[in-house]
């Protein structure tokens, strides 16, 4: 969903969450996180990296930008963008 859109008390499913659209929910999924609060405390390295090998197939870097909006989203941050933490992505893991 458009994090414009997002309304933290109407979280029924993933695709409610800021930055998920059906494919981002399904590899949620696969990642064992049905919730927002599956995404509390997580590490989006470890997230990403997790994804590529339940996949066998290295993802773009904007999904680590994606699980780091998430993240952020679920320890009380306001829905942003997930272009927003590619700088910060590139300054905290470098490139990819």
């Amino acid at each position: 969903m458009h994090p414009a859109k997002v309304d933290r008390n109407k979280l029924n499913k993933l695709t409610d969450l800021p930055n998920v659209g059906p494919a981002t929910a399904k590899d949620l999924v696969l990642l064992g996180i049905t919730h927002v609060d599956g995404l509390k405390g997580q590490d989006p390295l470890a997230l990403y990296w997790r994804l590529c090998d339940l996949t066998g197939q290295r993802h773009d870097p904007c999904v680590l930008d994606v699980f780091m909006s998430l993240v952020a989203f679920s320890e009380g941050d306001d829905p942003r963008p997930w272009w927003d933490y590619t700088e910060l992505r590139k300054r905290r893991y470098g490139h990819l």
